[in-house]
């Protein structure tokens, strides 16, 4: 049916715009139209994985080796590919993902053009148009009210505030706001870009970078290994043509080429390629993990942001509540009989059982037919409107009224309580007082009123008996019989989420400090928070937002103190994060509104609902698709699995990154041949670090984030990577002159000293991973067993010992060998065991200075 047909529309004096007018407007660009980006584009996605400082310098040193013809040292290349894949398919599926939610169901809309009622799509509004605003639509586009008809919105969207408003001519209406119920029309004033909702989502550009302690802590060790890789490449490569009898030998044998591969074994040891495909892989389970579970999370880093989150804001309607009105209890005022009360609630069934029952009453009907009530018989009625805010219903001539003992029909009133009771003869103010105390309480309250006496007030004439008692300029309408009396009251609250209290509960726990940040009235939201237990066995302290302090610094000393704020515009939203962010506090912002999307891009970890508007779902890193809270506490306790664990084996990798750089250091200043080759390290990572890691890395862990990762990993790392550093050189220095191998010279002299090395680096990889595996009881040390075993078995199969270049020690090579692991054993531990006590010096030197 058309909207034309679905209500009758009043008539108006004005003609509108004309077909011509229209035009010009389309012209110009003052229509509604407006361009809008829910994610990031293809294109940005692809550059901002594609073009990182790890994958320029990989893709340097394979190419370096590609050139010398020796492919199989450049297999470490394919971690660009599998850690530039991971990150663009896992964000190509959070877009499009977050593109299909965010599709709009397109309306149809009615303007009033050329003296007559048009349907036009969204788009076509043009500025200075005559619209109608009619109940269930959005209004479009920012507008002046000409004429309404008891026009109703639900402005929650834009402020906040979860009560609906009653507008009257001549005030501003916005675009984004739901009209409730009645009608009006509006000039429109400002479309497209220009429109309220439209300004306020321009205020947060669609996609921010979410910072990573991580990878920032990655990034500073690329960075670092940038200015040292390069002359330190350059050194090698010198020092290695140097060993096989400079640039003319090298030249003219090809030697050149060994030397490239080997000074690129030294460079793609110090880079933690590792690490970095381990933290994509990771934060790529993680977000996959979620999805099972209807959390899209649209930035892999933001994984690591729910690791490190201590402050929650919370946005009231559409988070804690689901936005619906539950009926909760009837309270009779008067000490009652059963009957009575059996009375008043079938009359508060037939009051609320209407045509078009509005939310209110709709929650009042779902209640009591839950409760087993069922219609009654109604003689006459009058509808709930928001001008007379209240509504009635008048029994059929029952005889004799069992609650009373009178005899006559029964008027029932149901309404707003300030406004019955003004309407009747006495002082009821004990009963206003229980409105408020119960209103204080976050109730909705209505009362129920009833009136007993032959006439019919609902009748649009008048009896005989009260015609007299007209008040002059008194309409023949239904009235509100003064004789009537206050029955009962009526609670009705916001419908709470079920899981809101638990979830709630469990962030106490992991001492997260959760904050509700609404529109709404202090007092209601107050009430909730206690429901719910936001605050445990601890009172909430609510606060009007309206009496905050501009300054931030003292902003965020008046939030220490604070639970609950109502009242809050768009734009304190985000002072309050900003405010939090003062205190060094991790912030996480929740909410559905255009009105929460500024908050959501200031706040470190941005989570909307999936009910929410557009923008806010744009700006925010993760979105609880089906919009349930309840999912919060998975997604946190999933970050910090992730978190904790990439700490624990991130030391594999550095420990990688130090020795590396000691050994090529090492070999430049002493001149010798370098003891392995890129695909020994290759081999030896994958089994002793990379795939052990991230079997690690999937451990349970819910333990929370503290920033300063690097510091910790590398502190972990520095004693391993010395104690292999040292194991290797001593054997590339003391094993030749021993064993009479001639390393410069001899290719099979320098691949047996190789293939020693590579089994020291390999026993060392192994200590290493039992170090951070610890407890190894269980299945942590079945899982360095293995790795071990597998090592050790790989070397003995022929295909792997020729790719990897892996040679089995025999006779004296093999005594040289576990003499060269036994004394490698010892430095290990002698390293272990001085580290913490070089950290105390340290420490000590520090505090005095």
């Amino acid at each position: 049916m058309s909207a034309t047909t679905a209500v009758e529309m009043p008539e108006i004096g004005a003609t509108g715009l004309t077909p011509k007018e229209v035009a010009q407007r389309i012209e110009s660009g003052q229509s509604n139209a407006v361009k809008t980006s829910t994610s990031r584009s293809v294109r940005d996605i692809v550059r901002a994985n594609v073009f990182t400082l790890f994958n320029g310098i990989i893709c340097a040193a394979m190419a370096l080796v590609l050139v010398t013809g020796s492919w199989r040292d450049a297999v470490f290349g394919f971690v660009i590919i599998i850690n530039t894949g991971i990150g663009i398919v896992t964000e190509l599926r959070a877009k499009r993902t977050l593109d299909k939610l965010s599709i709009l169901v397109a309306s149809e809309f009615l303007v009033h053009r050329d003296g007559k009622d048009v349907e036009v799509s969204h788009n076509e509004i043009v500025l200075d148009d005559l619209l109608w605003i009619r109940a269930g639509e959005q209004v479009p586009a920012d507008g002046q009210i000409i004429q309404t008809w008891g026009l109703e919105l639900d402005e929650s969207m834009l402020t906040g505030e979860s009560r609906t408003v009653r507008h009257q001519a001549g005030e501003q209406v916005y675009s984004g706001a739901t009209a409730v119920s009645g009608m009006a029309l509006v000039k429109v004033n400002a479309v497209g870009s220009h429109s309220y909702a439209a300004t306020l989502t321009a205020q947060a550009k669609v996609y921010k970078k979410t910072v990573s302690d991580l990878n920032k802590g990655i990034n500073t060790i690329l960075k670092f290994m940038t200015f040292l890789v390069v002359p330190l490449c350059i050194l090698l490569i010198l020092s290695q043509i140097h060993t096989v009898g400079g640039w003319g030998t090298a030249l003219s044998t090809g030697e050149w080429r060994q030397a490239v591969v080997s000074a690129v074994a030294g460079v793609v040891g110090m880079i933690p390629e590792g690490l970095v495909l381990l933290t994509s892989l990771n934060f790529a389970v993680a977000a996959m993990r979620l999805a099972r579970h209807n959390t899209l999370v649209q930035e892999l880093e933001s994984v690591e942001t729910l690791a490190r989150v201590d402050a929650l804001n919370l946005d009231k309607t559409g988070t804690i509540t689901d936005g619906g009105i539950a009926f909760n209890r009837l309270v009779m005022l008067d000490s009652a009989n059963a009957a009575a009360e059996q009375a008043a609630t079938q009359a508060l069934y037939d009051c609320c059982n209407e045509e078009q029952p509005n939310g209110t009453g709709q929650a009042v009907l779902a209640g009591l037919k839950a409760q087993g009530h069922g219609p009654g018989q109604v003689a006459s009625r009058v509808p709930f409107s928001s001008s007379r805010k209240w509504s009635a219903v008048r029994r059929p001539d029952a005889g004799s009224s069992a609650a009373t003992g009178r005899e006559g029909n029964e008027t029932w009133y149901m309404g707003a309580p300030e406004v019955i009771v003004a309407a009747l003869d006495g002082d009821y103010s004990d009963v206003l007082r229980q409105v408020n105390d119960y209103a204080d309480d976050g109730n909705r309250v209505l009362l129920i009123a009833r009136y007993d006496g032959p006439d019919d007030p609902l009748h649009t004439g008048r009896s005989p008996q009260t015609a007299s008692s007209a008040k002059p300029g008194e309409s023949d309408g239904p009235r509100l019989e003064a004789q009537a009396r206050p029955v009962a009251l009526v609670l009705c609250s916001e419908r709470i989420r079920p899981d809101a209290a638990r979830t709630l509960a469990w962030f106490r726990e992991q001492g997260v400090r959760c904050r509700v940040i609404s529109g709404d009235n202090p007092v209601t939201v107050g009430a909730i928070a206690r429901k719910v237990r936001l605050t445990g066995d601890r009172e909430p302290v609510a606060m009007d937002a309206r009496t905050l302090p501009e300054d931030v610094d003292e902003l965020a000393r008046v939030l220490e103190n604070v639970d609950v704020l109502g009242r809050v515009l768009p734009a304190q939203k985000r002072a309050i994060v900003q405010a939090l962010h003062t205190q060094n506090h991790v912030v996480a912002m929740t909410g559905d509104g255009v009105n929460d999307a500024l908050a959501i891009k200031e706040a470190d970890l941005g989570i909307a609902m999936g009910n929410a508007a557009p923008a806010t779902k744009a700006v925010a890193q993760v979105v609880l698709v089906d919009s349930k809270f309840s999912h919060l506490p998975d997604v946190v306790a999933r970050g910090r699995q992730v978190m904790a664990n990439m700490e624990r084996v991130a030391s594999l990798f550095l420990v990688k990154t130090v020795y590396s750089a000691l050994i090529s250091l090492g070999v430049v200043l002493t001149q010798i041949p370098y003891p392995y080759l890129p695909r020994h390290i290759t081999y030896i990572g994958a089994l002793t670090i990379g795939m052990p890691a991230f079997i690690l890395a999937l451990a349970p862990n819910t333990r929370r984030y503290i920033p300063g990762f690097l510091k910790r990993v590398v502190t972990f790392a520095l004693p391993g990577g010395i104690a292999t550093a040292l194991s290797v050189l001593l054997a590339a220095w003391v094993l030749p002159p021993v064993m009479g191998w001639n390393v410069t010279g001899d290719a099979a002299d320098l691949s047996a000293l190789r293939a020693t090395s590579a089994i020291i680096l390999f026993a060392m990889g192994v200590f290493v991973l039992a170090r951070v595996a610890r407890p190894l009881n269980g299945w942590r040390g079945v899982l360095v067993a293995v790795f071990a075993a597998a090592g050790v078995i790989g070397a003995f199969v022929p295909f792997v010992a020729n790719f990897f270049a892996l040679i089995l020690p025999t006779g004296a090579t093999m005594v040289a060998t576990l003499i060269a692991l036994a004394g490698s054993a010892l430095i290990f531990a002698l390293c272990l065991w001085l580290a913490p006590l070089v950290r105390g010096l340290t420490g000590k030197l520090s505090r005095r200075h």
